[in-house]
């Protein structure tokens, strides 16, 4: 058959990289949370732009709280489980409803 051969590979690498990964999405979650806050704050602030601000807020939080669990999970060192769909499903909406959320203020 025409399988590739894991007999070389280094099974610890893989999910090396993806909490790295992980960790690199949530620092630019992090740093597009806080363009919000400094977008929103930045030359007089309304009631609009600070709500903006808490939502883009409790988003990253959300994230922040969805990649944590992944990432605890692949540095357990055992065989990382599959991501739930249900997990999978939050990351995304969070990223996109941060972006919007973003997008909107900076508009």
């Amino acid at each position: 058959m025409g399988g590739v051969s894991t007999a070389g590979r280094d099974s610890g690498l893989q999910p090396e990289r993806t909490r790295l990964a992980w960790r690199r999405t949530t620092l630019s979650a992090a740093v597009a949370a806080v363009l919000a806050v400094k977008t929103a704050l930045h030359g007089g602030s309304s009631a609009g732009r600070v709500v903006a601000c808490a939502v883009c807020c409790a988003l990253w939080l959300g994230f922040l709280g969805v990649a944590h669990l992944r990432i605890r999970a692949l540095a357990s060192g055992a065989r990382p489980p599959v991501l739930a769909p249900r997990h999978a499903t939050a990351a995304v909406l969070y990223a996109v409803a941060l972006a919007l959320c973003a997008a909107v203020l900076v508009a």
